[in-house]
């Protein structure tokens, strides 16, 4: 999910993953408001994997220097670390309790706005249409209906989609005022088949997005690790995210991510541009004219990126937001230190190969203690340095640098 919000204005993106038949696909989204057609909007994957690519968590790489040598050296890289028969439905809507405000097709998408007096009007209308919905739905629904929220319905138009050229679901966008500034993730949760994953990616003016009914904790970072970790940062990252979700008795939102759009330092992927910025609903950038950033970026845009694995038990309410003022800047990061191999010999060249096994181990146990990987596990893949001791020198080999 893409949030743009200022004042009470919000731009919704949603982009979603799905497995099967996508003529099994639909979405029920609360909304507080009834939405006109051009409050919607298909969008452009390729700006939220841009968007995701930007903000990810990343390793960098250090290369040590030459102990004799007081010149530093240090390399830096990114890493990335989802219609017919009308009027006869009118007026079994109406006999359900069931009002369809508005009806739209956006791009490959046929779109319902409907209200309800009652969630078992709505629950049973939406059977009716052929929607499957689970055991349990109506206390949620019913939950959105004492809030006076609409519901936003969309399904694909195979014609259409196929008529369009496209193989994947592109990401839907709405457009509304609220002083809600609110996810409702209840619902999806219904007919989950285990704990949720959601990346939410927060574009506002002022700073830092934070959940107020949730704890928001930031995601650990700056830590030093094994080099082999370079080749799996796919498998590291999902297991530090569970081994940190475990931690927290999955009952936090985690920050990945915290910076001002305008810059980087540096970049794990280019800022988005203004024009994509525009594309995600930031739409104070036409007040009035925004150079770009020193890397390209839009600026009076600041970026916070939100991760959240959850599940009915552990999260029985939907997400609210506050923007916060907080403007300092965070990014996951993890440290990749290459050891110097060179064949100096001086004083602290002794030194620095004394202490690059005990640098070593303790990268072990850093990653043991971030994932739950066995130290055993880790120690086949990340051997640790052995430093014979130095003989020791006769007073004479001393005397003219022998």
């Amino acid at each position: 999910m893409v949030l743009v919000r200022t004042e009470d204005k919000t731009v919704l993106t949603m982009a979603n993953d799905f497995r099967g038949d996508l003529k099994e696909f639909a979405i029920v989204i609360p909304v507080p408001t009834v939405l006109e057609r051009g409050q919607i909007h298909v969008g452009d994957r390729a700006v939220l994997q841009h968007l995701d690519a930007y903000s990810a968590p990343r390793l960098v790489e250090y290369f040590d220097e030459n102990p004799c040598d007081a010149r530093m050296m240090m390399k830096e890289r990114a890493a990335a670390a989802p219609q017919a028969m009308l009027t006869s439905r009118a007026r079994a809507a109406d006999s359900l309790g069931v009002t369809i405000e508005a009806r739209y097709t956006v791009g490959e998408y046929d779109i319902l706005i409907l209200s309800a007096k009652e969630s078992s009007g709505l629950e049973t209308w939406l059977r009716d249409n052929g929607y499957r919905i689970p055991a349990g739905a109506s206390a949620v629904l019913g939950s959105y209906l004492k809030q006076g929220m609409r519901f936003f319905v969309a399904r694909v138009n195979l014609g259409e989609q196929q008529r369009l050229g496209f193989t994947y679901l592109r990401p839907l966008q709405v457009a509304y005022e609220s002083p809600k500034f609110m996810l409702p993730i209840r619902l999806g949760m219904v007919n989950a088949d285990g704990p949720q994953e959601l990346f939410v990616y927060a574009l506002t003016r002022k700073g830092r997005v934070e959940t107020t009914n949730y704890r928001t904790v930031r995601l650990p970072s700056g830590m030093d690790l094994p080099l082999y970790v370079k080749n799996e940062f796919g498998d590291f990252y999902k297991a530090m995210f569970s081994e940190a979700v475990k931690q927290e008795n999955m009952q936090a939102v985690f920050l990945e991510y915290a910076w001002d759009m305008g810059w980087c330092d540096p970049c794990a992927s280019t800022p988005l541009s203004p024009d994509e910025l525009r594309q995600l609903g930031v739409f104070w950038l036409e007040d009035r004219p925004v150079r770009p950033g020193p890397r390209g970026g839009g600026r009076d845009v600041f970026i916070t990126r939100l991760h959240v694995r959850y599940d009915a038990a552990n999260f029985p309410e939907d997400l609210v937001f506050q923007e916060t003022a907080d403007r300092t800047s965070f990014q996951g990061r993890y440290v990749l230190r290459h050891p110097w191999t060179g064949s100096d010999t001086c004083a602290a060249a002794e030194r620095y190969r004394a202490d690059l096994g005990r640098r070593q181990q303790e990268e072990v146990r850093t990653l043991a203690s971030l994932t739950g990987w066995s130290i055993a596990d880790i120690q086949t893949k990340a051997p640790i340095s052995i430093v014979p001791p130095t003989p020791a020198r006769n007073w004479w080999q001393k005397l003219w640098g022998n």
